[in-house]
């Protein structure tokens, strides 16, 4: 009908002898044991931080898909006037392309990615938006000022650029 009280007792003494042996008998994963029975333990790696990337690191992974994509190299975002305005360049590869940059109805902004604040294009009264409208020439380099009010965006600060269907992620001001 059922188990022998017996039986169970010595089943249990049995996985807990196992147990036990397991226990005493193998060192941790990792471990070392020398010739007099004594187990070595390994040093604890240290994490490496990871480096912070840098401009050229980001032009390095990023500038082929928008030569490729946009017909433009972005060149970088750099404080300008104190740092109250964060100026973007840009130089043209291939102007069919990077039309989009051009036309004056799409409004470019910045988003300073630790705030998540918008950074607009200044309009001067007779000047207008502080942008290069022309049309592009090949290797050219273009520029976009945008206002950057009590220097928000610091240098070292991480921006995206808008404008339009363009989304440029992720680039360093300097």
């Amino acid at each position: 009908m059922g188990q022998s009280p017996i039986r169970g007792i010595s089943t249990l003494l049995f996985a807990a002898l196992l147990t036990a042996s397991s226990i005493v008998a193998a060192p941790a994963l990792g471990d070392e044991t020398k010739d007099d029975g004594s187990v070595t333990r390994p040093t604890p790696r240290k994490r490496r931080k990871p480096k912070p990337e840098t401009v050229a690191s980001w032009h390095a992974r990023r500038s082929l898909f928008f030569q490729r994509n946009w017909g433009v190299d972005i060149v970088g975002v750099r404080r300008v006037s104190s740092g109250l305005m964060l100026r973007f360049d840009y130089r043209v590869v291939d102007p069919a392309r990077a039309v989009g940059l051009n036309d004056k109805k799409t409004k470019p902004y910045l988003i300073d990615e630790a705030t998540g604040t918008g950074l607009a294009v200044p309009a001067m009264e007779n000047i207008g938006e502080l942008r290069q409208v022309a049309p592009f020439v090949v290797n050219r380099t273009y520029f976009i000022i945008f206002g950057n009010p009590g220097g928000l965006v610091k240098r070292g600060g991480k921006v995206t650029l808008v404008v339009g269907n363009l989304r440029a992620e992720g680039l360093i001001v300097d």
